[in-house]
C-alpha cells in the first residue's frame, strides 16, 4: 500500500486544528483510558497506523501487554477491565459504528454510571477525535513504517 498523499502538508491548518482538539482531550480525559479508546476505535475503522502508533504509545505508557492484546475481544474478557472501562470501550464501539440505532440507551446508561456529565462529554469528544484522525489515516493510506522493537 502506498501512501496516497500527505494531508499534513497538505492542509496544514486542518491538521493544527485537529492538533488542538487532541491536545484539549489529552488534558481531559485518563491517559490510559483514552489509548483503550483510541486502540479500539482504530481496529474498529481499519486505521492501521493508528493501531500501530497506539498500542505502542500505551505500552510507553505503562499499559499491559496482554490488556492490549485483549482489546479487540474485551467482552470475553471482562475481568481485564475496569467497569468504567467497559463503559469506555462499549460507547466507543457504538459511537465508532454509527449504525441506525446510534448509540442504545443501555449503553449510555452504563457509560453515564461510570462519568460525570463533564468526563462524559469529553468521552465522547475523545472519541470523536480518535474516529477524525482514522479517517485522515485511513483515507490517505498513511503507512506504518516498520519498527526494530
Amino acid at each position: 500500500m502506498t501512501q496516497r498523499m500527505a494531508w499534513v502538508k497538505a492542509a496544514p491548518g486542518a491538521y493544527e486544528a485537529m492538533a488542538g482538539l487532541e491536545q484539549y482531550v489529552a488534558e481531559h480525559v485518563d491517559p490510559q483510558l483514552y489509548e483503550l479508546v483510541k486502540v479500539r476505535a482504530s481496529l474498529i475503522n481499519g486505521c492501521a497506523y493508528c493501531v500501530d502508533m497506539h498500542t505502542h504509545d500505551a505500552l510507553e505508557a505503562g499499559e499491559n501487554v496482554q490488556r492490549l492484546f485483549m482489546v479487540p475481544v474485551w467482552r470475553e474478557a471482562p475481568h481485564l477491565f475496569t467497569e468504567r472501562e467497559r463503559a469506555a470501550l462499549a460507547l466507543t464501539e457504538e459511537a465508532t459504528r454509527l449504525d441506525a440505532h446510534g448509540v442504545t440507551d443501555e449503553t449510555w446508561e452504563a457509560a453515564a454510571k461510570q462519568f460525570d456529565e463533564a468526563e462524559l462529554a469529553n468521552l465522547i469528544t475523545a472519541i470523536a477525535t480518535i474516529n477524525a484522525w482514522n479517517r485522515f489515516g485511513v483515507s490517505t493510506q498513511t503507512t506504518v513504517r516498520p519498527r526494530t522493537a
